[in-house]
């Protein structure tokens, strides 16, 4: 693994002029803290290289996944501020996204083979337990993490879930995004390369929009099928197995993060707390009071159980 700097290295190189002037416009507001040093590194499952970053240390580890079609740098600022509270946090680029690679096989992103991939990077860092978590598709990962192998999780951060009452908006969201992609890729492919070309602002959540718009349309048609063909989320009767701690956020802003799926998850999981966000972006431009719920959770997640006192004569 590698040490650097936190400064974006996706796709497109930073022009210190640009990332200067956006940056002090809305630094403020979007970006991670300046120089925040984290590892990088790339491990193998199922035949795909994989990206990942670490912040922080410690064996307090939490594992964040991105978005749909997004990548770490959606997360690097959590990441940073979490780290800053004495955890380990990892972010994946899950294959199909960020610098992974970008198989063209929808098959390949299923949210189950997603799954197994971040407990094949538990097994690569040597990390027994982890509590894991994730935005939209990383929230449904988690999930899926959780019902295929419970051993491996000690606590889950559900972030925006896509459930069974959001399935509607999500398929008239997608669909139409995937006949776009496929039947007028000369277009979308043409709009890529000029994103490619244009140069990183060093603020994560939009350099993450950027490399999404920088993908080639049938890596995005792969994301968006193998998504939509695959199961979403786990059975209900699995949520309910779900006896971690877990913190789920919703919001009411928009028809896919239904905050109804928020509700109904955080009922069904029997250790689970709701808490609702107060808008889509939230933890990503007034970060502070959704960072200190994560926090809270994590601490309960790792708080070191009560010793048992043994009985006298024992």
């Amino acid at each position: 693994m590698t040490t650097q700097s936190a400064k974006p290295n996706a796709v497109g190189k930073s022009d210190p002029a640009v990332t200067d002037a956006v940056s002090e416009a809305v630094a403020p507001i979007l970006s991670a803290p300046v120089g925040a040093p984290y590892e990088i590194g790339e491990f193998e499952s199922g035949g795909q290289r994989m990206y990942y970053e670490i912040h922080g240390h410690g064996p307090r580890v939490l594992v964040y996944l991105h978005g749909i079609l997004l990548d770490a740098h959606l997360n690097r600022r959590l990441a940073t501020d979490l780290a800053a509270k004495g955890n380990r946090v990892i972010l994946l680029d899950l294959p199909g996204h960020g610098l992974s690679d970008k198989p063209r096989r929808a098959s390949f992103h299923r949210m189950d083979t997603y799954a197994r991939h971040v407990v094949a990077l538990l097994d690569h860092l040597g990390i027994d337990k982890a509590v894991i978590g994730g935005v939209s598709l990383g929230a449904s990962v988690a999930l899926m993490v959780a019902a295929q192998s419970p051993e491996r999780v000690q606590g889950l951060i559900i972030e925006m879930p896509v459930l069974e009452w959001a399935l509607p908006a999500a398929a008239l969201t997608f669909i139409p995004l995937l006949l776009a992609v496929h039947y007028a890729a000369p277009v979308v492919r043409a709009f890529a390369g000029v994103m490619r070309r244009l140069p990183r602002t060093g603020i994560g959540s939009l350099d993450s929009l950027m490399n999404t718009l920088s993908n080639e349309p049938k890596e995005t048609a792969a994301v968006l099928h193998g998504v939509l063909a695959g199961p979403i989320t786990p059975s209900v009767d699995e949520r309910e197995a779900m006896t971690m701690p877990a913190l789920v956020i919703g919001h009411g802003a928009d028809r896919i993060h239904a905050f109804h799926d928020a509700q109904q998850l955080a009922r069904r999981m029997p250790n689970a707390r709701l808490v609702r966000a107060s808008s889509l972006l939230e933890l990503r431009v007034r970060p502070e009071r959704l960072t200190n719920e994560i926090a809270d959770l994590l601490d309960q997640a790792w708080e070191p159980l009560e010793p048992v006192e043994l009985a006298a004569g024992c």
